[in-house]
């Protein structure tokens, strides 16, 4: 597949009672950052989970380990390392693991810790893949999942601490020698138990020649109030500690979802996969949400080559895509601490489910040596509210919380393409002899648009009716959306890396890039 120079030979270095819920999350920008040289604290912590099962919630153990530097300077990185995440399983809960021809299970991970410094807050998430475990014929059982994790920079003095969250984990039958069965794999959701020792508290490490301020306390959920702007926290984003992306290498173990064609879906000579990520913002609370790094799925249906009234060559890519998450169209699911009255957490958990096709149209004007690009994007995706929390006590939405239509752009050309959908917007240009920037359709880069949210519908159960709530805070126009999609596969001609070209594609053809959110 070509489109631009860049394609192959070189990439671009690229959620009340009675209350108004707010809407954004306080989560840091993540950079790349360099390890910490300080001396390290061993942390072995025991902690009390309840896991949702199919059959019930289960009362579980997690057991984290890790070492961290017993102090860093500002602005130096901290790198936690040797990271093993244990789960102890009741007898109760593997009944739920069984399947036929199945005699073991694999598992994967995916911890959510909190980040604090002074007032600032972040989250990070620690993913773990374990190696095949037999079924115990009886009795509990116990998974140990490892993997590298992201690194967190203090941008100022004061503690970091570091606390345990929600722990996701993915359970895939297999038969005895680790291979699967063709079962179903089975996401289990576990949250800190009420009682959890210190609000989970994995870490404290000194940053700077000196602790400044209280600590946050135990226990306290990631996410705090942006302040209206010209407050003395009017600068808050600028202070969170920076979470830095994963090491990029082979796809397991890595800081984002699976993002690979298999059988049942194969890819073609056309077809790309690809990671995005970025900030919505929602205009009513002057805030902003985290999209969480989503797996997109191309295929490339048309080229076209023709001249523009100026003589230059134009090249047009038409493409549809579908964003992919566990066989379903939709973004994993994202949670974000809202506030109510300016200072009650609301936490909501959420997903975008895409409703009709994602259509992709990437236009190169060469003019002379250089390459000018356009790209519209449009998609229909609802927002949908699977969870809700206010001040750490659940209210249930019911099973069919969302938006009553797709968010809404204003379309530059509507006759062409009507109905309510998002239109993101991504210009680049490249320069002969130098690396794109912008935004090219293969190697990525900054997507924006706007969007409407809708007015919710189906939320809540019983006697509440959560609709009016959502709609007040959250829905209404002007919503500003920056997006970053990172460099493309292509599975059929896959780019590995040497000394000459930076890898594109993992060993097994996921997109070797994991973009990170802008603001």
């Amino acid at each position: 597949m070509t489109g631009n120079r860049s394609a192959a030979s070189r990439p671009s270095r690229v959620r009340a009672r009675s209350a108004a819920i707010a809407a954004f999350v306080v989560l840091a920008a993540m950079v790349p950052a360099a390890a910490s040289a300080a001396g390290p604290q061993k942390i072995d912590a025991e902690l009390p989970y309840v896991c949702a099962f199919p059959s019930g919630e289960r009362a579980s153990t997690v057991r984290i380990s890790a070492e961290f530097p017993d102090r860093a300077e500002r602005g130096e990185a901290i790198a936690p390392t040797g990271v093993t995440t244990t789960l102890e399983l009741p007898a109760e809960a593997v009944a739920d693991l069984t399947a036929p021809q199945a005699a073991t299970v694999r598992a994967a991970t995916r911890l959510t810790v909190g980040i604090a410094q002074e007032e600032a807050t972040a989250e990070a998430v620690w993913h773990g893949t374990a190696q095949p475990v037999a079924l115990p014929a009886s009795g509990p059982l116990t998974l140990t999942a490892t993997g590298e994790v992201p690194t967190v920079t203090g941008r100022g003095d004061g503690a970091l601490r570091f606390s345990a969250g929600d722990l996701a984990v993915d359970l895939t039958p297999g038969a005895a020698d680790g291979t699967e069965v063709g079962a179903r794999s089975l996401t289990v959701s576990c949250s800190p138990a009420a009682q959890t020792p210190e609000g989970g508290l994995l870490a404290t490490v000194p940053v700077g020649a000196e602790p400044s301020g209280s600590p946050s306390p135990p226990g306290t959920s990631p996410g705090a109030p942006e302040p209206a702007p010209g407050t003395p926290r009017d600068r808050q984003g600028d202070r969170a500690p920076a979470t830095a992306e994963n090491p990029a290498g082979s796809a397991a173990g890595r800081n984002a979802p699976p993002c690979a064609y298999t059988e049942e879906n194969p890819f073609g000579p056309l077809s790309m996969n690809a990671y995005i990520t970025g900030y919505n913002n929602v205009k009513k609370q002057k805030g902003a949400s985290l999209l969480p790094v989503s797996c997109v799925l191309l295929e490339t249906k048309e080229m076209l080559a023709e001249p523009d009234e100026n003589g230059n060559f134009v090249v047009t890519i038409k493409a549809e895509g579908e964003l992919h998450h566990e066989g379903r169209k939709q973004s994993p699911p994202f949670r974000s601490t809202f506030l109510t009255f300016g200072f009650v957490p609301t936490t909501a958990t959420m997903v975008l489910e895409q409703t009709g096709p994602m259509t992709v149209d990437f236009a190169t004007t060469y003019v002379g040596v250089d390459i000018m690009a356009e790209t519209f994007i449009r998609v229909p995706l609802r927002l949908r509210v699977t969870g809700l929390e206010v001040n750490g006590v659940p209210l249930d939405v019911g099973s069919g919380c969302r938006t009553e239509r797709p968010l809404r752009s204003t379309d530059p050309d509507p006759a062409n393409h009507p109905g309510d959908h998002l239109v993101m917007y991504g210009k680049g240009e490249q320069k002969y002899g130098e690396d794109a920037t912008g935004y090219m359709l293969l190697t990525g880069g900054p997507l924006t648009g706007e969007a409407t949210i809708p007015a919710f519908t189906g939320c809540g159960s019983g006697r509440e009716n959560l609709d009016r709530l959502l709609t007040a805070s959250v829905s209404g126009p002007g919503n500003h959306i920056k997006q970053i999609q990172g460099q493309t596969c292509t599975p059929s001609a896959p780019v590995f890396g040497d000394e000459n070209s930076a890898a594109q594609c993992t060993e097994d053809l996921q997109p070797y890039v994991i973009p990170v959110a802008e603001r």
